[in-house]
Order: C-alpha cells, then sequence, then structure tokens
C-alpha cells in the first residue's frame, strides 16, 4: 500500500472499511463494575435457559429442579437480551466478553487456549472473538497523536496514511513517513482505554480472590492476576518499545531475523512508532512465487528464532500469530506486535529445555517426567497417573509425529489439557508458549505441508544444549559465584584446625552420658552440609575432601563410642 503524494492536509475521513468507533465517557470505577454486573447476570440467565431447553429436549422439562430454575427465569425475562440468550451458551459467552470491551476480548483470547480450564466447545467459539474492530476517525486519530507527543504532526510526519493498517481491541496503527524519510508504523493507543483496563483489572483481581475461596483447585487468583499484570502492561506503548529492543539484542548475532527498530523520539505511554517492515505474509501467495529452497530457509529460520526465543533465552512473543510475522524478499523472517511477551525463569527454562529435548529425541518417559516437574499440584492432585497418561500419550506421538496426523503442539496442547482431569495446573506462561508452537506449526504447514516440527527442531535444540555445555560459558557462570568460594577457602583452616581439635578431645575424653553425642552430631553436620556447599561452587578437591572425610569420621566415632 503506498502513501505517496498522501499530505496531511488533503486526508480525507476513508476508513479503509473500518467501522468508525463512536466514543464513550469513561466509567467510573463504579459504574464499570455495574456493568460487568449486569453481563455476568445474563450469563447466568443464558446459561439456564439453555440448561432448561436441553432438559426439555430430553424430557425432563417438568422436574421439580427445572420448575424451580424457571421462576427467577421468568421474572428475568422481560430484561434480558432475547436475541442473544437463545444463542447456544458458547457464543453467549463470546459476545458478552466483545461487549464489555476490550480488557474482556484479551481475556477470551487468553482463554481460548485452556483447554485444561474450559469445555472445548467453549475454547473453539472463544477463538472466533473479534480482531477487526472499530477504528476512530482519522481526524481524532491525529488529535490523539499530536496531544500525546505535543507537537504538531507536521513537524514530525509529513505523511500518514488516512486508512489503518489495522485496529485491534487496544490500539491503532497506521503507517507514515518520518521527517527524515524513513517508512514508520505508528501505534496510537484508542481513547480511554487505560483507564477501562485498570478499571477493569481492579474488579478481576476481587473476582479472583473471592473465587480463590470457592474454587480454589482452579487457582483463579493466580491465574486472574497474571492475565492483569500482563494486561495492564500492554496500554503503555513503551513497554512494546522496551521488548523489541531486548529481542534485536537477543538476535543481534542472527541478521536474517529481524525486529523493528524503535524511534524513541516519537514514542509515548499511548504512542509507538517503528520500522515499517515491507516484506509478504507467510500464506498460499508467499508459496505461489518464492523458491523451494528460499521457502525451506523461512520455515528453519521460523523454528529457530521461535525455539531460541523459549527454550535459550526465557523471553519469547507471547502473541503469536501469522499476522505478526512479516517474510522478507531474501527469505528472512521479521516479527512484530510485540506487546505481550512471556518469561521463563533459569529453572523452568532448563525444565522446559529437558522435557522438549526428550520429546524430539523420542524418550517419552523422560518427557512425561520432566513436564511433571513443572505442575502446580494440591492435595487433591495424583501427579503419578498423570505423569503415566503423559507418558501414554507421548507413545502415540512418537508412532506418527506430523501435522496432519499429531502435530508436536497438538500433543503439548493435550498434554496440558489432561492436567484438568489430575487436578493439576501449569503456570500461564507455559499455554503462552503453546499458542507460540501451534502457530510455528501452522505457518509451517502452510509454507511446507505435512512438517514435522519436532524433527525440524532437532538440530535447534541440541545446539542450545550444547551451549549450556560450553567451558567458557561454565566459567563464566562459576565467576558468579566465586566471592562465596572465596569466603569458604578464607574459613577452611579455622575449620580443620577446630575438625583436628575435636578428633582429638573426642578421643581423649571419657563417656560423659547420653547426650555427649550431640555436639558431635552437629558438628558432622556442619561439615557435611559445608562440604556439599563447596562441592556445589566447584571449589578445592581438598577442602571438601577434608570436610566429607570428618563428618564421616566423628559420625562413625560416635556409633563405636556408643557401643
Amino acid at each position: 500500500m503506498s502513501i505517496e503524494g498522501t499530505d496531511i492536509t488533503d486526508m480525507g475521513a476513508a476508513n479503509g472499511g473500518y467501522e468508525i468507533l463512536h466514543e464513550r465517557r469513561s466509567e467510573g470505577l463504579i459504574a464499570r463494575y455495574f456493568i460487568t454486573f449486569r453481563h455476568v447476570l445474563g450469563l447466568i440467565f443464558g446459561y439456564t435457559y439453555t440448561f432448561i431447553q436441553k432438559q426439555k429436549h430430553e424430557g425432563k422439562g417438568w422436574s421439580l429442579g427445572i420448575l424451580l430454575l424457571r421462576i427467577p427465569l421468568i421474572f428475568a425475562w422481560p430484561f434480558l437480551n432475547r436475541q442473544l440468550i437463545k444463542q447456544p451458551f458458547p457464543v453467549q459467552f463470546r459476545r458478552r466478553l466483545e461487549m464489555l470491551g476490550p480488557t474482556y476480548i484479551k481475556l477470551g483470547q487468553i482463554l481460548s487456549l485452556r483447554e485444561d480450564l474450559l469445555p472445548k466447545p467453549i475454547t473453539d467459539e472463544l477463538k472466533n472473538l473479534l480482531d477487526r474492530l472499530p477504528a476512530v476517525s482519522f481526524n481524532r486519530y491525529i488529535e490523539l497523536l499530536e496531544k500525546s507527543l505535543k507537537r504538531p504532526v507536521g513537524s514530525m510526519f509529513p505523511l500518514i496514511d488516512p486508512v489503518p493498517l489495522g485496529s485491534a481491541s487496544l490500539a491503532q496503527t497506521h503507517r507514515a513517513r518520518l521527517i527524515s524519510g524513513e517508512d514508520v508504523v505508528l501505534k496510537v493507543l484508542k481513547p480511554n482505554v487505560r483507564q477501562m483496563v485498570i478499571n477493569d483489572t481492579r474488579w478481576m483481581r476481587l473476582v479472583g480472590r473471592v473465587a480463590q475461596l470457592f474454587i480454589a483447585r482452579f487457582q483463579p487468583r493466580r491465574l486472574i492476576d497474571e492475565f492483569c499484570r500482563y494486561t495492564v502492561l500492554e496500554v503503555d506503548l513503551r513497554n512494546e518499545a522496551d521488548n523489541a529492543e531486548i529481542f534485536t539484542a537477543n538476535f543481534s548475532d542472527e541478521p536474517d531475523i529481524r525486529f523493528p527498530l524503535i524511534y524513541r523520539e516519537f514514542c509515548s505511554r499511548d504512542v509507538l512508532c517503528m520500522e515499517f517492515f515491507r516484506g509478504h505474509k507467510p500464506d498460499t501467495e508467499l508459496v505461489a512465487w518464492m523458491p523451494r529452497e528460499q521457502l525451506d530457509k523461512v520455515v528453519d529460520l521460523g523454528i529457530s528464532a521461535t525455539i531460541e526465543m523459549i527454550f535459550r533465552d526465557g523471553f519469547f512473543h507471547a502473541d503469536l500469530h501469522p499476522g505478526n510475522l512479516v517474510v522478507f524478499d531474501d527469505a528472512s523472517v521479521g516479527f512484530i506486535d510485540l506487546g505481550m511477551v512471556g518469561r521463563f525463569d533459569s529453572d523452568m527454562q532448563k525444565r522446559m529445555l529437558s522435557y522438549l529435548y526428550s520429546l524430539v529425541m523420542g524418550e517419552p518417559a523422560s518427557a512425561a517426567r520432566y513436564l511433571v516437574a513443572l505442575l502446580i499440584a494440591d492435595r487433591k492432585s495424583d501427579p503419578e497417573g498423570f505423569r503415566r497418561a503423559v507418558e501414554d500419550l507421548n507413545r502415540r506421538w512418537l508412532r506418527n509425529p506430523n501435522f496432519d496426523e499429531f502435530s508436536m503442539a497438538q500433543l503439548i496442547l493435550q498434554s496440558v489439557a489432561l492436567a484438568g482431569q489430575y487436578h493439576i495446573q501449569y503456570p500461564g506462561e507455559i499455554i503462552l508458549m503453546v499458542k507460540a508452537l501451534i502457530t510455528l506449526e501452522g505457518v509451517g504447514n502452510v509454507l511446507a505441508p505435512g512438517i514435522n516440527v519436532a524433527e525440524a527442531a532437532r538440530k535447534d535444540v541440541q545446539r542450545i544444549l550444547l551451549k549450556q555445555l560450553n567451558l567458557v560459558k561454565f566459567f563464566k557462570d562459576s565467576l558468579l559465584v566465586l566471592p562465596d568460594v572465596l569466603d569458604i577457602l578464607n574459613r577452611s583452616p579455622l575449620v580443620m584446625s577446630e575438625g583436628l581439635q575435636f578428633l582429638e578431645y573426642q578421643l581423649k575424653s571419657p563417656r560423659e552420658g547420653a547426650l555427649q553425642g550431640l555436639r558431635g552430631t552437629l558438628f558432622a553436620s556442619f561439615c557435611l552440609i559445608a562440604g556439599a556447599v563447596v562441592v556445589a561452587t566447584n571449589g578445592p578437591v581438598l577442602l571438601w575432601g577434608f570436610l566429607f572425610f570428618s563428618a564421616f569420621s566423628i559420625a562413625g566415632f560416635g556409633i563405636i563410642s556408643r557401643r
């Protein structure tokens, strides 16, 4: 789409087929509560109506329980949206999320992946949530831009396309050109969105705490807090700018994997100015003209980038879908829309890497064991039963691991979905990772039909593991605990001296009663723990050898002296 000849003085009201957003005054916290409460009540009555209709079809419409349910529904009927309430319940749920606005649309998009929490008909319907939403008029867009950057638009962007590139739940994007000549994308937060999100997340957190009292096994407080944290970060566009720069730094030595350059001078909480990627979407049109060799390169780069984000860096694109991928003419790839990211701490990152390595190397039992190590369990959980079920699932996958029959992402998604049957939960980051892998497989299958992602990812997983075994990296990591090692070495002469004096004293001293061995036990325990610390920090063999020898000698002497 060209922006040549388009000037900010002659831009019309064309909105590229997008419905014009009719702004509403920002609702206060109390007003937002009543709006949300009204939709929740509507959803409850909608479920009641659906349940009653189902019972009628089964010939149970006049049972006592159904008659009792009809009474509140009769009183509420004049106030309900009858056209909506007669829809299947999953459709009602999706529509009410859309009516509640951007926060709940985001929530629905996350819930669409939680087959471990929700029935499949609901998660399938939530995948239909709107991603093309009404856009503000172009004149209003310019007002928002100038208000946030506190400068006339003409002094920054001599050219702006009046037709939006996209209009999502939180923000709207247009193509533009800087005064210095670079083509950029301008992303501007929609009016009143931030306050709406803040108000919504406050009520959600309260609901999560109340729900925790009744359905603790689903961990509603943790899940809602996690969602609220991600969503609040997204309404400050400076966070997306930070994410883009972190990704760029992580892949600085891989020029074929690109992330947009950020122009900080033209960024704020409400505005993001980033490099425009002139490329192609990974679809069937690309397959039609790009040579097979280049398509294979695109697939390899996509797999490498995703695997490295997740398992090497622990910092990955958490809103990955085909619209956020760009393929360039030279078969390099780019990632855009970086507002939502997932993070793995070092422990989870290592366990997930071990899990994936076991899968790609064909070790179903090891993969199940590593997956169980990540779970969040309670007293009703059955980790052993879950491990056996996952191991069986892994074995079925290994018989024919391809996109059409049983893909790797489908395997991980089904493994996580099994968790609900065994009263088990998983961290939200794992669900975001699954979303990234599902997108990766879907795009890979378009460009290379029947792709086996597990086979294609094997070399990348092995490379990451080999890098972790790198001696230089091992030496650098060892330097991090150098102060502890030096402290232990400084104390070691005193420990050795006291240990020898204690042994000499014990050999010469007569028995003093039942508690005489207490001091020896404590000192032996100290030596044993100190020795373990020295081993863990790669300390000198002589030191930890002496500590272990002292611990076992004292323990042995205590046993002999009691006989």
